[in-house]
């Protein structure tokens, strides 16, 4: 099962889809545009059954193997969402919609699932049903979540799941994956500090909310030095300071924090928030100030099943010649949700030296296309070999 040729075939023609997606950029499940190109491709490659909305945006498509003795059922996945950036690539297919670009390679997640779909759609060889999904709102709308609570598993029968992200820093076309928790829990935090504002010149007649959030920022890290289990793993991280006032000689009167807390157990996450919650409450008490906290559970752990780790690391080994294993990342991933539904596994592919996602210079690797569709659509062949 190396890179199937009818891939490099195809390559000019997905590679097309892919870059035309790059150009027209949608955000989380505002995707009129990107959805409708996915279901219309998807009826032109024949597919048995095409469902659109489901998750509010989301597409589905069916294709049915030459038989299906076994009424075995696999799912492939893949996001379709860009960011809220400013594309600074200075590309010819660079984003024409201002404040938004594919600065996560979403754009060419959903090109080689559409790639391996057509493949699949042509050849039907295999023995049960795949199920091609592609999902809305992954960066931070929790579209998976919104797919899999309107009955995705259970409307198309899906036994087991799988997906991908493209990896830069790691050479064209490789794999890497890991069993067990793989991506993390990804909260956030708003803290609003309320004391007492005044002049610059007379801080002994105010309660400086400045300093107290400082004091907060400080005590914070604590949670990770001093309150989890040095093995375990836990980022809390205080990303945004305001102040009410910006003026040189005034003291305001609340400053507001916003970050993250990120974890890959279930028990250090909720340790995590009582604390967090705890050195906040009383380092504000201690200096007479009061604090409002908004703490917002997001994606959980992603933590893929071991016997379809196996799986997916063999077709891995078949494509490429070798399948690595991953590092933890911190970073959030909604696959998560499906995880939790189903068994399955999540793969990272090599995107080569491009930029870091999320940046306003990456741009997917074209070049990795044949190893990810040959992926995708080997776990199909695999998982359900024809008769």
């Amino acid at each position: 099962m190396p890179i199937k040729n009818r891939f490099a075939e195809l390559l000019p023609e997905i590679t097309a889809w892919r870059r035309d997606f790059h150009q027209h950029p949608e955000i989380m499940f505002d995707l009129p545009r990107t959805a409708g190109r996915v279901a219309e491709l998807l009826r032109g490659f024949g597919c048995d059954e095409v469902v659109e909305g489901i998750g509010r945006s989301g597409v589905v498509g069916v294709i049915r193997g030459r038989s299906d003795s076994r009424g075995r059922v696999v799912g492939l996945r893949a996001d379709m969402d860009a960011l809220p950036i400013e594309e600074a690539t200075g590309l010819p297919h660079a984003s024409r919609n201002p404040g938004a670009m594919h600065a996560c390679g979403h754009d060419g997640h959903t090109a080689m699932l559409l790639g391996a779909a057509r493949y699949l759609a042509e050849t039907r060889n295999f023995d049960g049903t795949a199920v091609v999904i592609f999902q809305p709102a992954e960066e931070g709308g929790g579209g998976g979540r919104e797919m899999c609570a309107e009955g995705l598993m259970e409307r198309f029968g899906i036994q087991e799941v799988y997906g991908l992200h493209n990896w830069p820093g790691r050479p064209v076309g490789s794999f890497a994956i890991r069993s067990g928790p793989f991506f993390a829990a990804t909260d956030e935090f708003e803290i609003t500090v309320i004391g007492k504002g005044g002049h610059a010149a007379k801080p002994h007649e105010t309660i400086d909310p400045t300093l107290v959030a400082s004091q907060i920022v400080i005590a914070l890290q604590t949670i990770a030095s001093r309150n989890v289990d040095p093995v375990q793993h836990v980022v809390v991280s205080v990303t945004s300071f305001e102040t009410a006032s910006r003026a040189f000689n005034v003291i305001p009167p609340s400053v507001q924090l916003r970050g993250t807390v990120r974890t890959l157990d279930d028990a250090v996450r909720d340790l995590a928030e009582r604390r967090l919650v705890a050195l906040v409450e009383g380092t504000a008490a201690a200096h007479g100030a009061r604090v409002e906290i908004r703490y917002l559970r997001g994606y959980p752990v992603m933590a893929n099943s071991e016997r379809e780790t196996g799986h997916a690391a063999e077709v891995a080994r078949a494509v490429s010649g070798a399948c690595d294993e991953a590092p933890l990342i911190m970073g959030g991933e909604d696959f998560a949700y499906m995880l939790q539904e189903r068994p399955g596994a999540y793969i990272l592919l090599g995107n080569g030296d491009t930029a870091m996602v999320h940046h306003p210079e990456y741009d997917f690797n074209d070049e990795a296309i044949p190893a990810g569709c040959s992926w995708l659509a080997g776990m199909v062949e695999a998982r359900m070999p024809a008769r």
